[in-house]
């Protein structure tokens, strides 16, 4: 085997370091409704993305720990440092900071604040604008502001399309499929513990239920409310709390 003197004699070559070339990507924020480009002063040095998940907790008497059920992702959030300075210029470093503050502000045709895109090269961030602190740190003699560091946090922003049915809904139906899952696993869990016989049920409150609706869903008939009532001892019954937890007498069987 040739020593790197004698490969280098006969021609052969060291492999070299392949660099990327190519201008440096400029972290952009771009106003989708305008269509209006902010390029940033200097590239932030770090971003931070935190996301998510929501659980809630269904209260069962004679627990030690609730368990727990999944109600919905959180929207990811993009935080950063952005540097800002017009010292050299002598110019009010507002001048650079303050289109990007006033991306919060809401606008006539949609009453709320435009919708972005974060753009740095590759990443690529749809969202809205909820945080711009800023930070003074130099000025000049008559108090002009030549420096600032800006706090900025952006919220992810994800279009849905709502399908409206017609139809009667006893409260929400995006709530009642929740509450109905939390529902079953509160069951589920306080039957196993012996808190509850299998004959009845764990029913936890929306907005909009009431006893009589409570009655028809799980025992077929509303006017049977008040078997409801006597079991979890509720005295007024046009009173009910979002999120308390009933247990309902399944008396019959469910339908």
């Amino acid at each position: 085997m040739a020593s790197p003197r004698s490969a280098l004699r006969m021609g052969m070559r060291r492999p070299q370091t392949v660099r990327p070339t190519g201008e440096l990507a400029k972290a952009t924020i771009i106003d989708t409704v305008s269509g209006t480009a902010h390029a940033v002063m200097y590239n932030p040095e770090e971003l931070k993305l935190d996301q998510g998940n929501t659980f809630a907790e269904v209260p069962i008497p004679g627990l030690n720990a609730p368990p727990v059920q999944y109600v919905r992702g959180k929207s990811r959030s993009l935080t950063m440092e952005l540097f800002f300075d017009s010292y050299e210029t002598g110019t009010d470093v507002r001048e650079h900071t303050a289109p990007i503050v006033r991306l919060l502000d809401t606008l006539p045709q949609t009453q709320g604040p435009p919708v972005l895109l974060f753009s740095l090269g590759r990443v690529q961030f749809r969202c809205v604008l909820v945080e711009a602190g800023q930070r003074f740190t130099m000025f000049l003699r008559d108090g002009t502001p030549v420096r600032s560091t800006m706090s900025v946090r952006l919220q992810e922003y994800v279009e849905i399309a709502v399908e409206v049915e017609q139809g009667l809904f006893l409260g929400s139906p995006t709530l009642s499929a929740v509450a109905g899952t939390a529902r079953d696993l509160a069951l589920t869990a306080a039957v196993r513990t012996g808190v509850l016989p299998p004959t009845a049920a764990v029913h936890v409150v929306i907005d909009g239920d009431t006893l009589s609706s409570i009655a028809a869903a799980f025992l077929g008939d509303p006017a049977r409310w008040r078997e409801i009532a006597e079991a979890n001892a509720i005295e007024d019954p046009f009173a009910l709390r979002p999120g308390l937890t009933l247990v309902i007498p399944q008396i019959g069987g469910r339908p």
